[in-house]
């Protein structure tokens, strides 16, 4: 199993950015993924989550500016964020669960600063 993650880097305040996760070695259109992200001394927290039927679920404080969607027939769930804040700086995760276990992409940096 792989999660590779890509698309982070330094951005503006107000800026955007699309983050992707590509997967393979499970059957991806299965399963619900997650992205996650980690600031500098601060958990893991979930930002949002696509199910394997594409219902959608953010976290209050990404609602409305992020949006995550899947691409199942290139095993790719990305996630589009607008109106980015200098709180949303973090490493990005992706990750889906499995049988309860965690699997989890590499992991892509996120800056927002001026």
């Amino acid at each position: 199993v792989q999660l590779q993650a890509s698309g982070g880097g330094l951005v503006q305040p107000g800026g955007s950015l699309r983050l992707s996760c590509t997967a393979s070695g499970f059957t991806f259109s299965s399963y619900a993924m997650n992205w996650y992200r980690q600031a500098p001394g601060k958990q893991r927290e979930l930002v949002a989550t696509i199910t394997s039927t594409g219902r959608t679920n953010y976290a209050d404080s990404v609602k409305d500016r992020f949006t995550i969607s899947r691409d199942n027939a290139q095993n790719t769930v990305y996630l589009q964020m607008n109106s980015l804040k200098f709180e949303d700086t973090a490493v990005y995760y992706c990750n889906f669960r499995a049988l309860g276990f965690d699997y989890w992409g590499q992991g892509t940096q996120v800056t927002v600063s001026s």
